[in-house]
């Protein structure tokens, strides 16, 4: 039997055959050559106008000097002074008077918006509902005050903040450290427990009255409802900053807690500082 030629047989081989089959070194087609040779000659074009080739320090300039960073400050320049007007319009009016002028408040509300979310989500949660450690700021507990002259004062100078001297300030001692036994710890801890309203052991909490009222109500208050001017959290309610529970509660009066937030003075504009405090203020916890 005579095999038909194909025209394939005509063409050259990689040299490479198994089982019959053999591997075709054809050509590419014309037009995908001429298409990988123009990128190249895009590429070359490219790093020549544009910033392309990285060095030690930045990258070369290109031809055109084009920088996208540059093209975004830019933009945000451009929006800063169309906003110019109302934002010295925010800073000069009262912060108890921002919500009664319509345009500025909605103006507030909308620019805090984008100022929590670039600066504050991070830790308060994209909806501000907060965490472990970090506050819930669309609930009605506030550590220092939620009116909004408490709210803009918390936000411009933070909390522990060594870099700013009108920082909020409070310290809870680590009553582990040789203040409170071990036994004196648990006592407390169940009388907390009592007068948040949860399970505890009443033995032990009755001693623990008198160890709280001897360590603890000074800052707490003698029924536990807290302090704002000293930032003491409420102990009588159910929202707790780091938990309520037994283990967390003797973790926190052994070893004390003591949470920071940054100073936004210098980072943010004033206008930025009232924005996020409107902003937060109208979450709903707000007073």
């Amino acid at each position: 039997m005579v095999r038909k030629l194909d025209k394939t047989d005509e063409m050259p081989t990689t040299g490479h055959e198994w089982d019959g089959i053999r591997e075709y070194d054809t050509p590419m087609p014309r037009w995908w050559v001429l298409t990988f040779y123009g990128t190249i000659v895009f590429s070359v074009i490219y790093m020549i106008l544009f910033p392309a080739i990285p060095l030690i320090n930045g990258a070369t300039p290109g031809v055109l000097g084009y920088s996208t960073r540059a093209a975004v400050q830019e933009d945000i320049e451009t929006f800063r002074q169309a906003n110019a007007d109302l934002d010295t319009r925010l800073v000069e009016t009262e912060l108890t008077e921002i919500s009664a002028d319509a345009d500025l408040n909605r103006y507030a509300v909308a620019g805090g918006a984008a100022v929590f979310r670039t600066y504050c989500a991070q830790c308060h949660g994209a909806g501000a509902g907060g965490g472990v450690g970090y506050p819930n700021l669309v609930d009605d507990a506030w550590l220092w005050g939620g009116d909004i002259e408490a709210i803009h004062q918390t936000i411009a100078h933070g909390i522990r903040a060594e870099s700013d001297p009108d920082t909020r300030f409070s310290q809870m001692p680590a009553f582990g450290d040789d203040y409170l036994s071990d036994e004196e710890i648990a006592q407390v801890v169940e009388h907390v427990l009592a007068i948040s309203g949860q399970d505890h052991d009443a033995d032990l909490a009755t001693p623990g009255a008198t160890v709280f009222a001897d360590n603890c109500a000074a800052c707490h208050g003698d029924q536990g409802e807290g302090m704002r001017d000293l930032g003491a959290p409420n102990l009588t309610d159910a929202i707790w900053l780091y938990g309520g529970d037994r283990d967390t509660l003797i973790q926190t009066v052994t070893y004390s807690r003591a949470g920071m937030m940054p100073p936004w003075t210098g980072r943010l504009t004033e206008a930025q500082i009232r924005q996020v405090s409107v902003y937060v203020h109208q979450l709903g916890g707000g007073e």
